[in-house]
């Protein structure tokens, strides 16, 4: 079976801390808990989080949807995104099968990132690395006023931003990645075909404001 491997990075740094953690944290849990009621998604999605604040961590590896299982997020720190890109291009490198003469590989991932801030590491050597790796699209979420989507389209050109990274902004985004994959996971599942650009993709509620 041709796994969908999806890949979140999430911002724990202190400035998250309160209401937009818990907005995050619960954000993934309805992710899932709608993930599992799509057909196509249940069979394809395989579901990675990595978490960065002083430091990246894989906090989930790659897990298929029925055996998710989130865990307790904290907000301390600071912002180590370069950190958290070397860390998914690693990830991405050892956990997504490659396509061979043999056999088909792993669908190319899909990589969400989500910040509040700006990167307190020295994160282009981390943002090349990354650059090698093939994926079908990175989607950047800069929420709130402190982060800096200039930053972030160095990344993708996908970016959106939240005015405020509020419980329900952050509900929304959430819920437009649960949308997202949706629509991938049929499209690889019935068209056998990888999707590549944000238009592509359901349109961001109106609290994302995609960033041209």
């Amino acid at each position: 079976m041709r796994r969908l491997p999806v890949y979140l990075l999430l911002d724990t740094s202190g400035s998250m801390s309160g209401e937009p953690i818990e907005a995050v944290k619960n954000g993934v849990q309805v992710m899932i808990s709608s993930l599992r009621q799509n057909p196509q998604a249940i069979e394809t999605a395989f579901l990675s989080v990595i978490t960065f604040d002083s430091f990246a961590q894989q906090i989930i590896p790659l897990t298929d949807l029925a055996s998710f299982q989130m865990v307790d997020l904290k907000a301390t720190g600071v912002t180590a995104l370069g950190e958290a890109l070397r860390l998914v291009s690693n990830r991405i490198e050892s956990e997504v099968a490659k396509t061979t003469t043999e056999q088909k590989g792993d669908w190319k991932p899909l990589v969400f990132i989500m910040t509040d801030g700006v990167p307190t590491d020295d994160w282009l050597p981390g943002l090349a690395e990354f650059k090698r790796q093939k994926v079908a699209f990175t989607v950047a979420c800069a929420a709130g006023s402190g982060a800096d989507t200039a930053v972030l389209k160095q990344i993708t050109d996908n970016v959106v931003s939240l005015d405020t990274a509020d419980s329900t902004s952050i509900g929304k985004f959430f819920q437009w990645v649960t949308a997202s994959i949706g629509v991938t996971s049929t499209k690889v599942e019935d068209a056998g075909k990888e999707i590549s650009l944000l238009k592509e993709l359901p349109p961001p509620p109106s609290e994302l404001n995609i960033v041209v």
